[in-house]
């Protein structure tokens, strides 16, 4: 007993840092499709979005299995950005793969998603919901078998003439989308901060149809 004693004074014991509470780690995914030839594109905004967080944040995006990651922390919460690397109609593997690798419970999910329904810059945070048409979001339902969890739809508005909606939301923004642009994608990032933050209603009292 007395040999342990001196040995624990001499050279300590080693702690264990303890994981991080689910509850404040939140998996926020932007949906869109690999590739520069979609990187401008409508229905990318997803990656748009976190791509702006992150810049916001001084973090980078790094190569990791089904897609690419940037974490930081803000106000004692984490927050784990996901790019899913498997095209945007099969992404519930990946968002599976993180919430299952990470620890982190389905209410601190976040997909950011584009929507003809909305207009142009209208953002919309909806706790649940059908995937209204959107494939990415059917993925992801079919996958995690629920439809409860949380969806930012960024709205892309819906000029298009029959039968044109795959060229428009595959088609680049116009002249006067990008002047506006800049400024829905940093109230989209402080929306994203907020649903961590402040929580869901709150949030969505403050940010939804501004």
């Amino acid at each position: 007993m007395q040999l342990n004693k001196l040995l624990k004074i001499l050279f300590g014991s080693k702690k264990e840092t303890p994981a991080q509470h689910p509850m404040k780690k939140y998996l926020i995914v932007g949906l869109g499709n690999i590739g520069e030839k979609y990187a401008e594109t409508r229905h990318n905004i997803g990656f748009k979005v976190l791509d702006e967080l992150a810049s916001k944040e001084a973090v980078s995006f790094e190569s990791e299995k089904l897609g690419t990651i940037a974490t930081f922390k803000f106000k004692g919460r984490t927050f784990i950005l996901l790019k899913p690397s498997t095209y945007m109609n099969l992404s519930g593997k990946a968002v599976k793969y993180w919430l299952t690798k990470e620890n982190i419970a389905i209410e601190n999910l976040l997909v950011v998603c584009d929507d003809l329904n909305l207009d142009f810059g209208a953002i919309r945070l909806k706790a649940k919901g059908s995937d209204g048409g959107h494939n990415g979001l059917k993925d992801i339902t079919a996958v995690l078998q629920t439809q409860e969890y949380t969806r930012f739809r960024f709205g892309v508005g819906s000029e298009f003439s029959k039968g044109r909606q795959v060229d428009f939301v595959l088609g680049e923004w116009d002249k006067n989308e990008l002047k506006s642009l800049p400024e829905r994608l940093d109230r989209s990032a402080e929306l994203i901060k907020s649903f961590g933050t402040a929580g869901l209603n709150n949030t969505m009292n403050t940010f939804n149809g501004t």
